[in-house]
């Protein structure tokens, strides 16, 4: 409606009035300010206020407005403008009396509800339609009420409003004072109870300085008492000192004497050890002399050893001179002398030392051709035996269809020089079992140098390997290595270096015996040890045959018979069986042994030292390896232990044989499998198969596949950069 559209239009001039912009803050009351001082003063109507009237509102106005003015004015304006409000009487005197309350209630309302901005906008249209006063003289603004029962009620929820507002600022003004109390009251109570705490501390500075002065005092006292304490026993100290000083002087004096009688003493004892002395060199200076000319063979040159014992001897000469001015020798004359007699038992020594090896050289050549005339003895035995022999032995070939019951006579004639080879070697250093306890510890340092090292032959690395060969060729080069921390050299002792030779050859073979036996894969690495030491050593390389062949006559190979009288025992033990209290070793440790030792001579003739600076050919290559396989085959075979062998022997070393002889391998194989293991099988009984059944899968794989795998444990080229 168009009177609806008006009053919006009154509020919105309403709103952006000064009195519509007042805003409500909470904090009035705090700061105690008069924020409607500005806002409170009557409001007066314009001169165009009935026009506004008219158009606020197509009702018949109010008949109960009333104008209020304490001054006169005859203005025609304002006389117009209450005119305009109704028939409102106008006198033309002074009103004297007050605006009445429900004027001035609603007047103050209106105030209330401009500063307030509370009520509803149907209500503020309705108290803005009929309360509008207006001063309408210049010298005093008359005030005007309207009065209506809708503008009485605003007027109330207005002054409820404010009163509400007003009781709030109150509460929130009395809360925030408790706050404040309190936050005193907390701040008072924490300044006293630091006060407090500060005052405690004091106190506990108090007493610590207290107790801090206490002790420095008592300690000050303990150090005077200890100082007095310690000036008493520094007086008892010197008295004690000088009574033993006084004693020591008595007793200096007593020594001196004693002293004097000892010097004379030991003098007279240094007299006398010096013309020993002397005697002793004059004695050893007469073996350095030449032997009589009536000896046999030519006289040695000895030259340099005579004018040594000379020199000697004028030393001593020396010495002895200056004490026969009746002075007794000296420490330091005593010292020259024993230097001189024990340089010339040095001196003898070595001229012994060198007569004996003279002596042994000789003994060597004479053993040497003795042996071989023996040997040449032998063989024409030999020759004969086998010339008387030939009938029953082309018989007996006949009958058992052309093979032997034992080996070649040449075999046996290498196989007998290699044993007494090794007899003569272990007579050699027979002075080492003396019973003498040095020479007990010389034997014993140097079977640990020889032992040792190839106890520790191993697939570790190359490295180590290498580190433990470069040992073992020292040791036998006759330079000194160490061995459970000291030095040990073979030249310690003239028997020295054959002793080592014999000991390091018989471990070698030990170890196959014991270490290959139980672990196949050490074969390879103790054989190119082996190897490289009998490529640089052959005497070392004939000793672990020989050993080889005496611990093992299946690697010759070689069947030892039974003599007239031999007793069951000891023909095991030719076997090499361990016979021990006449009780015979087990087949199966028998077995294990002899395997052992088998393989280890199989990876021996194919293996060769890789570090090694000679290129000639293998001291004792494949071709023994053929040679032993063409000679076993030429023997009867022995229930159990031929299989054993020849498996033991083919598994290691038939990859090597296979890529030598090639197609002579292969017929030799066949032969093996078509004419000799069926002599094997019939002579096998039914618990005896294990071997037997192990050589015939072998056999047959080999020939069907035409191959022959490399041996497990073989050593190639990564193993020797690790």
């Amino acid at each position: 409606m168009p009177s609806e559209n008006l009053r919006w239009d009154t509020l919105d001039a309403l709103k952006n009035s000064p009195k519509g912009k007042l805003k409500y803050s909470s904090d009035w009351l705090e700061k105690e300010e008069d924020v409607l001082a500005g806002f409170i003063e009557i409001s007066s109507l314009s001169p165009l206020s009935g026009q506004i009237l008219k158009k606020l509102s197509p009702r018949p106005r109010l008949k109960t407005c009333s104008v209020v003015s304490s001054v006169r004015d005859t203005s025609p304006s304002f006389s117009e403008d209450v005119a305009i409000c109704g028939s409102v009487p106008i006198s033309p005197r002074p009103i004297s009396s007050p605006i009445s309350p429900p004027a001035a209630s609603v007047l103050a309302e209106e105030e209330d509800e401009e500063e307030g901005k509370e009520g509803t906008q149907e209500e503020i249209e309705d108290v803005h339609a009929v309360g509008v006063s207006s001063a309408v003289s210049v010298s005093s603004t008359p005030a005007i009420s309207v009065l209506s029962p809708r503008a009485t009620q605003m007027a109330g929820c207005i002054r409820m409003c404010e009163e509400k507002h007003r009781a709030r600022a109150k509460a929130e003004l009395s809360l925030r004072q408790e706050q404040q109390q309190h936050l005193v009251a907390t701040v008072a109570g924490r300044g006293s109870e630091q006060l407090k705490r500060f005052d405690e501390l004091m106190a506990l500075k108090q007493r610590q300085e207290y107790q801090s002065m206490r002790d420095m005092m008592e300690k000050e006292t303990q150090e005077s008492l200890g100082r007095q304490e310690k000036l008493r026993e520094e007086h008892r100290h010197r008295m004690k000192i000088l009574n033993l000083r006084l004693r020591e002087a008595e007793q200096q004096r007593l020594r001196e004497a004693e002293l004097e009688r000892q010097r004379q003493t030991e003098g007279r004892e240094r007299l006398r050890t010096l013309n020993d002395i002397q005697e002793k060199v004059l004695q050893l200076n007469q073996k350095l002399q030449p032997a009589p000319a009536t000896q046999t063979g030519p006289i040695p040159n000895h030259a340099s050893y005579i004018t040594s014992g000379n020199q000697l001897c004028s030393q001593v000469s020396e010495v002895v001179r200056t004490t026969t001015e009746g002075e007794f020798p000296s420490v330091v004359d005593m010292a020259v002398a024993e230097q001189a007699l024990q340089a010339m038992m040095t001196l003898v020594g070595a001229l012994q030392d060198e007569k004996a090896q003279d002596a042994e050289r000789k003994r060597k050549e004479d053993e040497e051709e003795e042996r071989r005339k023996k040997q040449a003895e032998l063989e024409a035995q030999l020759e004969e035996q086998k010339k008387r022999t030939a009938a029953l032995s082309a018989k007996e070939k006949s009958k058992r269809e052309g093979l032997q019951m034992r080996a070649d006579d040449s075999t046996l004639v290498w196989c007998i020089g290699l044993q007494d080879f090794a007899k003569q070697c272990a007579e050699s250093f027979e002075e080492l079992n003396s019973k003498d306890q040095k020479t007990k510890k010389l034997k014993m340092d140097l079977q640990k140098a020889a032992t040792i090292p190839v106890s520790q032959i191993g697939t570790t690395s190359g490295s180590k390997l290498k580190e433990i060969f470069e040992k073992i060729d020292k040791l036998l080069s006759g330079r000194a290595v160490m061995s459970g921390g000291k030095s040990v050299c073979a030249s310690h002792h003239r028997c020295g270096q054959e002793f080592i030779n014999y000991k390091l050859a018989e471990k070698f073979v030990k170890q196959g015996e014991e270490e290959v036996a139980s672990n196949h894969l050490a074969a390879f690495p103790i054989a190119v040890v082996a190897s490289g030491v009998w490529e640089l050593h052959p005497n070392v390389g004939e000793l672990i045959l020989a050993h080889l062949h005496k611990m093992c006559p299946y690697s010759v190979p070689y069947y030892p018979p039974k003599t007239e009288g031999m007793s069951v025992e000891e023909h095991r033990r030719i076997l090499g069986y361990r016979v021990e209290d006449s009780k015979v070793e087990e087949q199966d440790s028998f077995l294990k042994r002899m395997s052992g030792m088998i393989r280890l001579y199989a990876a021996i003739i194919q293996s060769r030292w890789p570090h090694s600076n000679k290129q000639g050919p293998h001291p004792h290559g494949l071709n023994h390896g053929w040679r032993w396989l063409a000679q076993i085959l030429n023997m009867e075979p022995i229930a159990d232990v031929t299989a054993t062998m020849l498996f033991d022997f083919l598994e290691v070393c038939g990859n090597a044989l296979m890529r030598q002889y090639r197609n002579q391998f292969w017929k030799l194989l066949l032969l093996i499998k078509e004419e000799y293991f069926p002599r094997i099988e019939a002579i096998t009984k039914s618990g005896q198969m294990g071997s037997v059944t192990r050589l015939k899968q072998f056999l047959e794989n080999s020939l069907r596949t035409k191959q022959i795998s490399p041996p497990t444990g073989q050593l190639d080229h990564s193993f020797w950069r690790s």
